[in-house]
């Protein structure tokens, strides 16, 4: 089950995407995220997905590696989508069940904010599959870094980001190892959380709160066994530099955020 789950996970390639600079990367994410956020039709929200789409083909990603990597986030998108689709009325009425209304207009913004999610978190994965722990962490340093000059922790707060982002799939394989181990104990744990009960639940989440807790005191430990001290005096052995593949996503950047303008303005 949590073997399955890959969000935050580094996928291994050499495709240019995977070679592009990370601050260059995660510049573009933030800026792709904003355009589909402002795709308010859906010519422009097609046009937002067929970027997204080879986005993920320039990056040599399956699409079965794309849909596993949102899929533990998917609950969002449901929990979006019924929201608008009770709440929201307007236009002709579908169904009614007590003060529970589907209209046209629901079932618009339940769909449209649905592919709005999906985009979102799609661009969200791509940035961690084609970038390792370690990159991300220092585009964000590096990024933060003008802040530091008024007092802003920018090494520590992307050394925090960084090891978040590479727990979680840790994280995730750790809960698949209870799970076995308690159900070869006899653990009755099913995937229904109202079925099984809190004594299924606990006997998950106490054996991996206390692991979790073991690992931040591993990692403390090393971290003061190497006399760790901050940023302060940190050289790096492969710095980060600018190339031609970065004006190319740049490029790419810019003319989504073009085609999606124009897509909704001709629309209008």
């Amino acid at each position: 089950m949590a073997r399955s789950i890959i969000f935050g996970r580094y996928s291994p390639g050499k495709s240019p995407i995977h070679r592009m600079d990370p601050r260059l990367k995660l510049t573009a994410v933030l800026v792709a995220m904003v355009v589909i956020l402002m795709s308010n039709t859906y010519p422009a929200l097609a046009v937002a997905a067929a970027f997204v789409i080879g986005f993920y083909f320039v990056a040599r990603i399956p699409a079965s590696t794309a849909l596993k990597s949102i899929a533990p986030l998917l609950f969002i998108v449901v929990l979006t989508a019924l929201l608008n689709l009770f709440f929201v009325q307007g236009g002709t009425v579908y169904a009614q069940l007590g003060p529970l209304v589907i209209s046209q207009e629901g079932v618009h913004f339940a769909i449209f904010l649905s592919l709005r999610l999906t985009l979102l978190l799609c661009m969200a994965s791509l940035l961690t599959l084609t970038t390792t722990t370690l990159d991300l962490t220092d585009a964000l340093e590096a990024m933060l870094k003008p802040f530091a000059r008024f007092g802003f922790p920018a090494h520590e707060f992307a050394m925090v980001m960084g090891i978040a982002l590479r727990f979680l799939p840790q994280f995730a394989d750790e809960l698949h190892t209870i799970r076995q181990a308690q159900l070869s104990r006899g653990a009755k744990i099913t995937a229904n959380p109202f079925k099984g009960g809190l004594s299924g639940l606990s006997s998950l989440m106490v054996p991996l709160f206390t692991s979790a807790f073991r690992h931040a005191e591993t990692l403390s430990a090393g971290m003061d066994a190497r006399c760790y001290h901050g940023g302060s005096g940190r050289t790096r052995l492969d710095p980060l530099t600018f190339t031609r593949l970065d004006v190319a996503g740049l490029v790419a950047i810019a003319a989504m955020a073009v085609c999606v303008v124009a897509a909704g303005m001709f629309h209008m």
